[in-house]
């Protein structure tokens, strides 16, 4: 006897076997379905979950870092701990000049104001930064433009509003061209944008009003003085090999002990989004660790199917020797009903977890940050399908050997 793929007798047979005992075959079906959706939720869930965590920064740098001054903790040069003397718009210039590795940059200035059109006023945080901010976190633009280059070098009173603060004085009418009174100076409204994502550089792009930062200093008369240096590291680079530059700038142009490291506090987001990758990378292997355990529960359970196969069809398998079947025959017929078994359960456990990942990834769905990617791709499913299947026909070997073992005079003897 040879075993044919295309041989419907054969297909017949195997269905024939795996219904003898159906409450067996289905437990040991459910056990391989389980594991492999087990798995197939495991893996699709926790990227899901990294793109629900990640999704909230889109549009956000990830190599971006920032620096705030805080106060002294060593004397220094005859004055006290305890002191605070600001950056300047000189530090930043000597900074982007002396460090070959910083790509975006920004100063930001911060305050509170009162924000009027008309007979409509609304409070609101000003920010005054250069171009690059919008490159660091990209905004919305719902209508005009972002501020450039000329803006800050001509030191223009334009002014780029959040939707909400555009809602608040305007309605639904068209801002752009209008003139908004920030703090009783006027500004020419240039643009309407809203932030893409949850993390913020100061304040919510929704909420603010967006000036040069140039214009800011010299309305304001805030001098040369900045809140914070908001920056990004080129490719290859992270933002720490920007810090040493810093803060030897800072403590050469403003009386600070070079040595006193808490003058000056660094923000790096990249150490922030290693730690996630980290921390996903773990929940990965975590899921990995727990669905091969199931699918190896699954291949046992296969693997004692087919041993009990084995016993009960000892006389068949022993009349099937005597009229001359071969021992690969015998394998063959045995490893194709574990890999029936395997497959067919298999492949409906990979379709259960798809289709509930896919209810979770369109309960998540957001319309403003998309899809958090609850899915499992073709790659992971073909592998967690093939994997059962190598597991199911690696359990089912020992009883197939045994299966050919069996001598015809023996078996015709079992009773």
């Amino acid at each position: 006897m040879k075993i044919r793929i295309f041989d419907i007798e054969n297909w017949r047979e195997i269905g024939q076997t795996l219904a003898r005992n159906k409450t067996r075959t289905l437990l040991t079906a459910f056990g391989i379905f389980w594991g492999t959706a087990m798995l197939a939720m495991l893996m699709g869930g926790s990227e899901g979950l990294r793109g629900m965590l990640v999704r909230n920064f889109e549009g956000f740098a990830t190599n971006m870092g920032a620096c705030f001054v805080q106060h002294t903790t060593k004397p220094y040069r005859g004055f006290n701990k305890g002191m605070s003397w600001p950056l300047t718009v000189n530090d930043i210039d000597f900074v982007r000049r002396a460090n070959p590795h910083l790509d975006l940059s920004t100063t930001s200035n911060q305050t509170g104001g009162s924000i009027q059109y008309a007979d409509k006023a609304t409070a609101s945080q000003i920010l005054g930064v250069n171009p690059d901010y919008f490159r660091i976190q990209l905004p919305v633009v719902h209508s005009g433009r972002v501020l450039n280059e000329s803006d800050d070098s001509q030191i223009r009173k334009s002014a780029v509003i959040g939707k909400n603060v555009a809602t608040s004085l305007f309605g639904s009418d068209d801002p752009i061209g209008r003139y908004i009174k920030v703090n009783q100076v006027y500004f020419m409204v240039v643009g309407v944008v809203s932030q893409t994502s949850e993390a913020s550089l100061g304040a919510k792009m929704d909420d603010a009003v967006l000036i040069p930062a140039t214009t800011m200093r010299r309305a304001f008369n805030l001098g040369t003085d900045i809140d914070a240096f908001i920056y990004t590291a080129k490719p290859g680079y992270s933002p720490k090999d920007i810090e040493p530059t810093i803060r030897h700038v800072y403590s050469m142009n403003h009386p600070v002990d070079p040595t006193d490291k808490d003058a000056i506090w660094f923000l790096d987001v990249s150490e922030q989004f290693e730690m996630v990758d980290n921390l996903f990378l773990g929940i990965s292997l975590l899921a990995i660790f727990v669905g091969a355990g199931t699918l190896l529960a699954g291949a046992i359970g296969i693997g004692n199917i087919m041993w009990i196969i084995v016993k009960e069809r000892t006389r068949e398998i022993g009349i099937r020797r005597a009229i001359g079947a071969k021992p690969v025959d015998i394998i063959a017929q045995i490893l194709s009903e574990g890999m029936v078994l395997t497959a067919i359960a298999g492949i409906a456990g990979i379709c259960f977890a798809v289709g509930v990942l896919a209810v979770a990834d369109t309960l998540t769905y957001d319309p403003a940050l998309g899809s958090a990617h609850f899915q499992l791709s073709l790659k992971s499913a073909l592998g967690i399908t093939f994997t059962f299947l190598i597991l199911g026909t690696c359990a089912g070997i020992v009883p197939a050997f045994k299966a050919m073992r069996i001598k015809p005079v023996a078996a015709l003897n079992d009773k």
